[in-house]
């Protein structure tokens, strides 16, 4: 069996790549970046280590490595006799790895079983986006019977994957927990044996339980953090105060996805109980100031943020949404920073959470909040300055 992996970074050798390689797959990693590609060509293997509860360490062998911007016609080939195409590119870069994937589809022999192609990536129905670029580049003519040659199946993944030594080479280090949960359907009768992976007929409750978990929760712990004054996840994690507000949150998003989804309660949000969360923490040195915060966000945020006004309509408001920005304290609340931070920041702390995950329907509000504050400046930075008092649970 034979996978081809585009993106080999961190994520890709430390997840996906790992995940196909324990359950019996040649990898070939497809990648732009020359450098890493002549690291991995040079390489015999490279070490998994992971972090928290259960912690394993692993040996990824017998890979092989592609330029994708010099190896085109090779990649075409490989890609012709493979079983499964993964990516963890970025949802934006899945434009650009279309093109060689649809050439493959059109070289692949029709008795081969249909290719397996799911994108792994900080996006719902990450996939289907592919499936539109790879169609753009295939005739209209032709497509019928070049889709029929592919399985094109959307996935949900999580896996946090931490700030690297500079030092580290080839080795990743990352957090035990993962999940990688794919939609069966669209397989058929040929779903592609990936012990490590979990294939489901519906994947909103996964996507919804990794939104109301591992990304509130870090958007929470990393704009509060931010609000004390500390500067990673890791420190936020070290004030009392932020873990017990982030715990209340995390008790309401997880009756939510109770009451949705039928989600047993004590397995409902795995991923709070998970180092990131707890007294094992990845050494995050990336500082978390809130400029980045909205690198957090992705388009699954607004469902998030519509399924949670949904869920507490007519419910008595927790204490933690009291301080949560909003336009109407907006205005009495302000004040300038020195630091030109291109006004991203206004009417909400700047935080970035140091998951490889994106960020939920906070960071939507704040912007909301900002378009409507009657004391924005495009020229200037506003962060908002909380009322006095106990304002944390």
């Amino acid at each position: 069996m034979k996978a081809i992996h585009f993106g080999a970074g961190n994520i890709g050798r430390g997840f996906v790549g790992l995940l196909l390689h324990e359950a019996g797959y040649e990898v070939v990693f497809a990648d732009v970046n020359s450098a890493l590609i002549d690291a991995l060509h040079a390489a015999p293997s490279y070490e998994v280590h992971e972090m928290g509860e259960g912690a394993q360490q692993h040996t990824v062998r017998g890979f092989r490595a592609i330029n994708s911007a010099t190896e085109t016609e090779a990649l075409i080939e490989e890609i012709a006799t493979a079983d499964v195409v993964t990516t963890a590119v970025g949802p934006n870069i899945l434009r650009f790895v279309a093109p060689v994937i649809a050439a493959g589809l059109a070289r692949r022999a029709a008795s081969l079983a249909p290719l397996a192609v799911m994108a792994c990536e900080n996006a719902i129905n990450a996939t289907d986006l592919l499936a539109e670029h790879v169609h753009s580049h295939v005739a209209v003519a032709d497509w019928p019977h070049i889709s029929a040659r592919a399985a094109f199946a959307n996935t949900a993944v999580d896996r946090i994957v931490p700030n690297q030594a500079a030092d580290a080479g080839l080795t990743v280090t990352v957090e035990a927990f993962y999940e990688w949960v794919i939609e069966r359907g669209v397989f058929g009768a040929d779903v592609p044996t990936i012990p490590g992976a979990t294939f489901v007929d519906n994947l909103e409750p996964y996507i919804e339980r990794k939104l109301f978990t591992v990304n509130t929760g870090h958007a929470t712990i990393a704009y509060l953090g931010s609000q004390t004054g500390v500067t990673t996840i890791a420190e936020a994690l070290d004030v009392p105060a932020v873990v017990a507000a982030a715990r209340a949150v995390l008790e309401e998003t997880s009756a939510l996805l109770v009451a949705k989804h039928g989600l047993d309660a004590a397995a409902s949000v795995p991923t709070a109980r998970r180092s990131s969360f707890g007294s094992v923490t990845p050494p995050c040195s990336t500082p978390s100031s809130g400029s980045d915060a909205s690198r957090c966000a992705s388009s699954a945020a607004t469902n998030a943020s519509l399924a949670r006004r949904r869920s507490s309509q007519n419910r008595a408001s927790p204490p933690w949404r009291s301080w949560v920005p909003s336009a109407r304290r907006c205005t009495s609340a302000l004040r300038p920073t020195s630091r030109a931070w291109n006004c991203s920041g206004c009417c909400g702390p700047r935080a970035r959470s140091t998951s490889s995950s994106r960020s939920v329907g906070l960071i939507r509000r704040i912007r909301s909040s900002r378009r409507s504050c009657s004391k924005y400046d495009a020229r200037r930075d506003y962060r908002t300055e909380l009322p006095k008092g106990n304002f944390i649970p």
